[in-house]
C-alpha cells in the first residue's frame, strides 16, 4: 500500500528533520564545547522515556487492534533480533582498541557514528509505519527519534573534537548520518507496499526495535554515571510525550 504524493512529501519532511537532529547535536558541541555529562545523561534518558511512551501507549496498542497475534509476536521478535544483530556487527567490527588516546577518541566517535547510522534505518522505517497508520503516530515517532538523535549527535562530535578532527569534517560526517533516517523511511514505505504482512507486523517490528534500543543503549548509557539525572530525564521524557499527545491532531 503506497502513500499518496502529499503523504510521501510529509514522510520525507518529518524523517529528514528527525535525522538532522543528529547534526543539531553536533553543532551544539562545535559551538559550545563538550556538554556536561549530567546533561547528556538527562537527554539520553529523556529520549528513552519518549520512546517507551510511544511503544507502550501507541505502537503496541495499535498493533493489537488488528487481532493478528502471530504477526504481532513475529514482528516484535524480528525487531529485537534486527537491532541485536546490528549491535553485534558493530562490536565485532570495532573489537580491537587502539593504544593512543587520540586514536581511541577518534575510534569512539566513529563507533558512535556508525551505530547511529545503522540504527537510523529501522528508526526511519518506524516513522513510515507510524505514518501509514495515522499522521499523529508518524509525527510522534519522528519527535521521539529526533530527541534521541540530539544527544547522540553530541556524543559523536565530542570525542572527535577532542581527537583534533577538523570541525568541518565532523559536521560533514553528521550530515551524512542524517540521510539514513529518510532513507530508512523510504525503505519502510517500499516494504509496506511489497510485503504481504499486515500493519500489525510492522507496528510490532518498530516497537521491538525501539524497545531494544532503549533497554540496551539509551538507559544503560544514561545511568552509568548519573542515575538520578537519568531517572529525571526518563520521567520528563514520558511526561513530555503525554503533553505532545494532547496537542497533536488525531
Amino acid at each position: 500500500m503506497f502513500l499518496d504524493h502529499q503523504s510521501l512529501l510529509y514522510l520525507i519532511y518529518i524523517s529528514t528533520i528527525a535525522g538532522l537532529a543528529t547534526t543539531a547535536g553536533c553543532i551544539i558541541v562545535l559551538l559550545l564545547g563538550k556538554p556536561p555529562e549530567r546533561l547528556l545523561a538527562f537527554l539520553l534518558a529523556g529520549a528513552g522515556g519518549v520512546m517507551i511512551a510511544v511503544v507502550t501507549l501507541d505502537l503496541i496498542p495499535l498493533a493489537l487492534t488488528y487481532r493478528q497475534p502471530k504477526q504481532f509476536i513475529l514482528g516484535l521478535t524480528l525487531g529485537v533480533i534486527f537491532m541485536w544483530f546490528a549491535d553485534k556487527l558493530l562490536k565485532t567490527r570495532y573489537r580491537s582498541v587502539p593504544k593512543t588516546r587520540l586514536t581511541r577518541l577518534k575510534r569512539t566517535g566513529i563507533l558512535v557514528a556508525s551505530g547511529i547510522a545503522l540504527h537510523d534505518i529501522p528508526e526511519g522505517m518506524a516513522i513510515a509505519v507510524g505514518q501509514e497508520s495515522t499522521t499523529k503516530l508518524g509525527m510522534l515517532i519522528a519527535i521521539s527519534i529526533a530527541l534521541h538523535n540530539i544527544p547522540e549527535g553530541m556524543a559523536t562530535a565530542t570525542p572527535l573534537l577532542m581527537a583534533g578532527i577538523r570541525k568541518k569534517k565532523i559536521l560533514t560526517l553528521t550530515l551524512a548520518i542524517a540521510l539514513f533516517t529518510p532513507m530508512g523511511a523510504m525503505l519502510g514505505k517500499i516494504a509496506l507496499g511489497l510485503v504481504s504482512f499486515s500493519l500489525s507486523f510492522f507496528l510490532a517490528l518498530a516497537a521491538g526495535a525501539m524497545t531494544f534500543l532503549v533497554l540496551t543503549e539509551l538507559w544503560p548509557l544514561s545511568t552509568e554515571r548519573h542515575p538520578f539525572c537519568a531517572l529525571l530525564g526518563g520521567i520528563s521524557g514520558f511526561i513530555f510525550f503525554l503533553m505532545v499527545l494532547t496537542v497533536l491532531p488525531h
